[in-house]
């Protein structure tokens, strides 16, 4: 009798603890998302001496005086033209939010806003600036969908720079909407569109910039990243369909863009590495540089032809102690330029060379300085440089 009763117990509290786990379960799954909230806040300040002409009046006029964009380097110009800058807009915030669905499976986003490049604000008095989105993405299984950096870059090869980006001039740097499925080392996506035109005044040889949103054609991209030893690489294309109305009659005229970008990282066993990138193709030019190359431009017959451009970065940084470091940064970007292109004011070429001396007091606070020389050249074979010497302070939290 009590060998049963004892059965009977044992057989009652097994059911109630499968209950209490069931209910369990249900009370999480039915539980509100999880937040967490990151960023960083930094100070930079730069002294940048233009050797060909005027950088603009406040950075406001010229976002190239908030961090160095290689197209923005005045040509041709009459004497140096130095300017100091503050300004603390690259202070960044993050959001992350995860949270498990009632099916079971997890799902998680993340929302980025820092202030860099928005007009709006003043230098008089308030310096107050408007926040700008950078990236707002969920990921729910092996997909990513919303704004976030292009499947056709690779994160892992930017250096470590006082600069905003650093190996600007040959490298890919894009973030846009697209919808990506990762399986293993391969992702693929399809991206947000966009034509960049030049056009050339056959008068005075001045190329402007036509930016349409005519494509119907999303940009593809296929990468594949990989590892062996203490070498990890990345391998990329991009496929896109370019449009133009060039007579303004409804109809578009159209190119197709190509392009391929290899990214590598040697890492050594005392903390240094090395960084490097090589990236060709056709039609790419806003991936490339910030747009320093268009990807197109409207040839003698009229027609639409995707223009050829090339980049190439390299980056070694070397640790002086556990807590300074140096990093010494080469980019370089260019562009076939033909047909009406060739002898006109389009950029041929830009290149930036840095050297930094980064110290951490703590893994979350970083003071850094930088010396930086940039030359942009056009078709027509007028030049110009930049030299800037920058300093930066930054907490992470």
């Amino acid at each position: 009798m009590l060998q049963k009763t004892l059965t009977k117990s044992l057989v009652a509290s097994a059911v109630l603890a499968s209950l209490a786990g069931g209910l369990a379960t249900n009370a999480h799954a039915a539980e509100g998302p999880e937040w967490s909230f990151s960023g960083y806040v930094k100070l930079d300040a730069m002294i940048s001496d233009y050797g060909d002409g005027s950088a603009g009046s406040g950075t406001d006029k010229n976002i190239g005086r908030q961090f160095y964009i290689p197209s923005l380097t005045p040509v041709g110009g009459q004497g140096d033209d130095a300017v100091t800058d503050f300004h603390a807009r690259q202070s960044r915030f993050f959001f992350d939010v995860k949270q498990k669905l009632d099916n079971g499976e997890d799902i998680s986003g993340r929302i980025e806003i820092d202030f860099l490049t928005v007009p709006s604000g003043d230098e008089r008095i308030t310096n107050s600036y408007a926040p700008r989105l950078r990236q707002a993405y969920l990921q729910y299984k092996n997909w990513l969908i919303g704004q976030a950096w292009s499947n056709f870059q690779d994160l892992s090869i930017l250096p470590e720079s006082v600069d905003f980006v650093g190996a600007t001039d040959g490298m890919v740097f894009m973030r846009q909407p697209q919808v990506r499925y990762t399986s293993g080392a391969w992702s693929f996506s399809i991206e947000n569109p966009e034509t960049t035109v030049s056009l050339v005044d056959a008068g005075t040889g001045a190329v402007s910039r036509a930016a349409t949103s005519e494509g119907i054609m999303p940009d593809f991209t296929a990468k594949y990243k990989g590892k062996s030893g203490n070498f990890s690489y990345s391998v990329a294309g991009l496929v896109r369909q370019l449009a133009y109305d060039i007579d303004s009659d409804g109809s578009d005229e159209t190119a197709t863009g190509y392009g391929v970008t290899f990214g590598g990282k040697l890492a050594f066993d005392n903390g240094n590495d090395i960084r490097a990138s090589f990236t060709a193709g056709s039609g790419i030019g806003r991936y490339l540089g910030l747009n320093t190359f268009n990807g197109a431009y409207v040839d003698p017959n009229n027609s639409l032809e995707s223009l050829d451009v090339m980049g190439v970065t390299f980056a070694y940084r070397h640790h002086w102690s556990d807590k300074t470091r140096s990093n010494i940064v080469y980019s370089r970007g260019w562009a076939d330029n033909t047909d009406n292109l060739e002898g006109s004011l389009a950029t041929e070429f830009t290149q930036r060379v840095g050297f930094n001396v980064m110290h951490s007091v703590d893994k979350k606070l970083t003071f850094g300085g930088e010396v930086s020389l940039a030359q942009r050249e056009n078709d027509a074979g007028v030049d110009g440089d930049l030299t800037r010497l920058q300093f930066m302070a930054m907490y992470t939290f």
